[in-house]
C-alpha cells in the first residue's frame, strides 16, 4: 500500500516491519537496526547478498558517534554536509550488528535531508537501514510507483514523499583510511570534499566495502549504449530506427537535471523501447557521479 501517513509508517517500522521510504537521493527499503528479522527481510526482498553492507540512516537529532567512531575528517564532513546526500564510512561501535555491515568492522552512516524522512526518523525508537528500494542491481527508484513496480506486495508499506530531488545515491567517503577516499561518487563532489578538508583525496583502491562499488549495478532490463557526444548518439538512434528498433536517447545539458531524471528515464525506457543511447557528460563535478551510474548500468551483468 502507498501512503503519505508518516505516523503509520513509523508504527510499522517500530513493529519490525519493512517500509519503503523517500529520501532526497533515492527511495530506500527501511528496517530498524534493532530488528534482525526485518533486516533479513530487506536482504530477501531485494535479493541482495548478505555480505553487501547497508547504510545506517539517522535523525538529525541523533548522536552519530553512538554508531560510529569519527576522526576529525569525519567530524568535519558531518558538521558541514549533514543533513544531506553524504555517507561516511567509519569504524563501527558495538551498537551496530554484523547483519548491517556484512561482517565488516566499518559502518556507513548518513543523515538524510528529506523532510518526510526526518519526520519519520524522529518518530522511531532506533536508527534504520535503508538500501535502495528495488531488486538488487536494478535501476534505483526515485518515486513511490517505482518501488511498487519493483517490489509490490513484498513491502509492508510504501511511504510516498514525492519524487527525489537529487535522484542518485549519496556520495560515500571512506574515513577509515588516510587520506580519505570517495568509494561512491554523488552530488557532493570530490572538489567540495577536498575544499572542506583542505586535503587531496586518495584514489579509490582496495576491496568492495560499501554500496555501489560493484562493476555492474543500476541496470535497466534493456541494453544501454554510451556515447561521448550528442551527434554520435543521434546517429545511433537514427540507425536503430531504420531497422525498426526504438532506442531512447538520454542527454541533459544541466547536470543537476540529468542526475534528478536519470533513473526515471532508464525505467521509462524499459516499458517502451528496445534499448537506450545515453550521452556521457563531462567527468567533472556532478558529471563524475552520472558517468559512474551510466557506466555501471551499461556494464555486462
Amino acid at each position: 500500500m502507498i501512503t503519505t501517513d508518516v505516523a503509520l509508517a513509523a508504527q510499522q517500522l517500530n513493529s519490525c516491519r519493512v517500509v519503503a521510504i523517500p529520501t532526497e537521493t533515492v527511495y530506500g527499503l527501511a528496517a530498524l537496526v534493532s530488528c534482525p528479522d526485518a533486516i533479513q527481510r530487506v536482504y530477501t526482498i531485494k535479493n541482495r547478498p548478505t555480505d553487501h553492507p547497508l547504510i545506517v540512516h539517522l535523525s538529525p537529532n541523533a548522536s552519530p558517534e553512538d554508531w560510529g567512531i569519527f576522526n576529525q575528517h569525519a567530524r568535519t564532513l558531518a558538521a558541514t554536509c549533514w543533513p544531506g546526500p553524504l555517507t561516511l564510512l567509519v569504524p563501527r561501535t558495538s551498537r551496530v550488528p554484523n547483519s548491517v555491515t556484512g561482517g565488516r568492522e566499518s559502518v556507513a552512516i548518513r543523515v538524510p535531508a528529506h523532510r518526510v524522512t526526518q519526520n519519520l526518523l524522529n518518530q522511531l525508537n532506533d536508527a534504520i537501514v535503508a538500501p535502495s528500494a528495488n531488486t538488487f542491481g536494478h535501476v534505483s527508484p526515485t518515486n513511490a510507483q517505482h518501488v511498487a513496480d519493483d517490489l509490490g506486495v513484498n513491502v509492508d508499506l510504501i511511504l510516498d514523499g514525492g519524487s527525489c530531488d537529487v535522484g542518485i545515491e549519496s556520495t560515500i567517503v571512506d574515513c577509515t583510511v588516510d587520506p580519505p577516499q570517495i568509494v561512491r561518487p554523488g552530488a557532493i563532489t570530490a572538489q567540495q570534499i577536498e575544499t572542506l578538508l583542505s586535503i587531496d583525496l586518495d584514489e579509490v583502491q582496495g576491496p568492495s566495502r560499501a554500496p555501489g562499488m560493484l562493476a555492474s549495478h543500476y541496470a535497466p532490463t534493456v541494453p544501454i549504449i554510451l556515447t561521448q557526444s550528442i551527434k554520435d548518439a543521434e546517429q545511433l538512434v537514427s540507425n536503430f530506427s531504420a531497422t525498426k528498433h526504438r532506442y531512447k536517447l538520454i542527454n541533459f545539458d544541466d547536470l543537476t537535471v540529468y542526475a534528478a531524471r536519470l533513473y526515471k528515464e532508464l525505467r521509462d525506457a524499459e516499458d517502451t523501447c528496445d534499448g537506450i543511447v545515453a550521452v556521457l557528460p563531462p567527468a567533472e563535478g556532478l558529471g563524475v557521479a552520472i558517468c559512474d551510474r551510466l557506466t555501471k548500468a551499461a556494464a555486462p551483468k
